[in-house]
């Protein structure tokens, strides 16, 4: 519970039912957007139904969200920031996440942050994205709790650890505050190293 916060619940790819609840909200001034499916299927195994509903939620989604609250930013006349939560692997691909948040998709909204930064800057609302890597929430500390399985991973991770919630937390308060009042158009990587790895 956070005094303040009213959470709403809603399938973000319903367009309509997004623009119901969503349109009367507001004031905004901040925006993470931090949805995502998760359908892992192998490059030649990908059904039309599971990229649909990746790109459903986890582009498109995003897409509109910010739209609704980037138009009340400017109707209101207001600076704003936009965090986009994305993934390592959309700057790296894995085996058998073609579709899945972790490659594809996130690699889109990556872009799509750039393309928001660009035009939304002159409203003086910044658009950024973070990329950590696995991040130890409760699901993933299920999927990634066997040590056979994550050695992998870590060995690969300079850092030799997976994020934890705070490190994706902290990273994502840094974005919407005023400390970052010069950055836009970035993505924040928050993985240990993977990437230089």
């Amino acid at each position: 519970q956070c005094p303040g916060i009213e959470p709403l619940c809603l399938d973000l790819a319903d367009w309509e039912a997004t623009e119901a609840a969503l349109g009367p909200a507001g004031p905004f001034e901040l925006l993470v957007n931090n949805a995502a499916v998760a359908l892992l299927q192998p490059f030649l195994e990908v059904t039309r139904e599971a990229l649909d509903r990746s790109l459903d939620v986890n582009l498109r989604a995003v897409l509109h969200v910010s739209q609704i609250v980037a138009r009340q930013m400017i109707a209101q006349g207001v600076p704003g920031a936009i965090v986009n939560v994305s993934s390592q692997a959309s700057q790296r691909a894995l085996r058998d996440h073609a579709v899945y948040c972790k490659c594809c998709t996130k690699s889109a909204l990556d872009m799509l942050s750039k393309v928001m930064a660009m035009e939304l800057g002159p409203h003086k609302i910044r658009v950024n994205t973070v990329n950590p890597t696995v991040v130890m929430t409760d699901m993933g500390r299920i999927n990634w709790s066997d040590p056979q399985k994550s050695a992998a991973m870590i060995n690969r991770i300079p850092l030799g650890k997976f994020a934890e919630v705070d490190d994706v937390v902290n990273s994502i308060l840094f974005l919407l505050s005023d400390k970052s009042a010069m950055t836009t158009g970035s993505s924040l990587m928050v993985d240990g190293g993977f990437l230089v790895s």
